[in-house]
């Protein structure tokens, strides 16, 4: 029995799916995955190559519809997702993620409710692109489930969200959002980035759909870009499929491997990340040129129980509000030492960013107030480096 199988029959647990989940070896035996760095494949007769063509044998056709290795990293990240995840496909970024996993279903005059606490590049193509072709996307603040009631009073095809969002780390119900999705006609699609396949189960909490950014913590070491869409097999090998294939933007064999290779150590090194995340933030709540901090297993968040529901830990991300604006945020992020300026998030080395001037500039400055992006908030993403380290060049930078 191979480890996919058994991975199937639930005789193993995530994190010796995280190694073993979607193992196939070749002939050779090998004890890594094998990489192959292949367009094309060839086929015994032109009767074969008709019927691979015709769907009626199981042989690779061209690594733009599906390649061994990439194939194994679909499945071992579906295995990690467990149940609900039925089939998974890789992108070549996050966004190919994003933006299929809506435009597979979506058609001119459907309608989609999304929070409008989003990555900048989300908030693009639900606010600008999609609506090209006629679909309609209603903003709601995420947090607040009367605007999502109210939002799904009437019909709709989607629901959109990032639950911790991305800077401001407000949480959406799950259950309850994909409830109400689900009686307006909804497909829920979750942007499950921050909280990791390890900190939340959104399928298990009623999700239909979730993408991920596999360039943040699945690589985690800013190697390369992926994206990855999960769920419903009929969904995932039918409309997604066909939209990757005749669009093109697939994962390439070299960047699976290694995203193979990063969801081997993905508990290690999330596991390490919260722990140090959690003591950041308490520090940095009690510092006196931070006005506040954000992080969802902080007592003061404004949603602290709801994120025990539903997540296992608090994540690898802190966001704080420093005194004095733009100017006081820069002169901190300049006098950093240890802790690197940088958009990326999820990595092993400690990164910080001011998302009204990068990720999330392309906002109105009424949507970024909206979403509670002033110019004095920071995002830190907690690396693998120590704390008392980390701890020391926050102090020197904030003064």
């Amino acid at each position: 029995m191979t480890s996919s199988e058994a991975g199937r029959d639930g005789r193993f647990g995530p994190d010796t799916l995280a190694v073993r989940g979607g193992l196939v070896r070749s002939g050779f035996d090998e004890t890594a995955e094998a990489l192959y760095l292949t367009q094309g494949y060839v086929y015994e007769t032109a009767a074969q190559a008709e019927a691979a063509f015709a769907g009626e044998v199981d042989h690779y056709i061209y690594s733009r519809y599906g390649n061994p290795t990439v194939r194994a990293f679909e499945e071992r990240l579906r295995l990690i997702e467990g149940e609900g995840a039925e089939a998974c496909f890789a992108t070549a970024t996050c966004m190919a993620a994003v933006f299929t996993s809506l435009a597979a279903f979506l058609r001119a005059g459907d309608r989609v409710v999304a929070s409008r606490a989003l990555f900048g590049s989300c908030f693009v193509i639900l606010d600008e692109l999609l609506p090209r072709w006629g679909i309609r996307c209603d903003f709601v603040d995420g947090h607040d489930l009367a605007q999502w009631e109210k939002a799904l009073a009437s019909p709709a095809q989607a629901v959109f969200f990032e639950s911790p969002s991305n800077p401001m780390q407000d949480l959406v119900d799950v259950a309850a959002v994909c409830e109400l999705a689900h009686a307006a006609g909804a497909r829920v699609v979750v942007d499950n980035v921050f909280a990791t396949p390890l900190l939340q189960k959104p399928f298990a909490l009623g999700a239909d759909i979730v993408v991920y950014s596999a360039t943040k913590h699945i690589d985690g070491q800013g190697r390369v870009l992926g994206g990855a869409i999960l769920g419903p097999k009929d969904y995932v090998e039918g409309d997604v499929q066909t939209l990757m294939r005749h669009t093109g933007p697939s994962m390439s064999p070299f960047n699976a491997w290694v995203l193979l290779k990063g969801l081997e150590t993905l508990r290690l090194r999330v596991d390490h990340q919260c722990a140090v995340a959690a003591r950041l933030a308490l520090w940095l709540e009690a510092h006196p040129r931070v006005r506040s901090v954000r992080y969802p297993y902080l007592p003061s968040h404004p949603q602290y129980e709801l994120s025990r529901r539903q997540m296992s830990a608090g994540g690898t991300v802190v966001t704080f509000e420093v005194e004095g604006g733009k100017d006081a945020a820069f002169a901190a992020l300049d006098a950093l030492r240890v802790v690197d300026i940088s958009n990326n998030l999820g990595d092993t080395k400690s990164l910080v960013t001011h998302p009204a001037t990068t990720t999330h500039r392309r906002l109105t400055p009424q949507a970024r107030a909206d979403a509670g992006i002033t110019d004095g908030v920071v995002r830190i993403s907690v690396g693998l480096e120590d704390a008392d380290d980390l701890l020391a060049d926050l102090e020197q930078a904030l003064g």
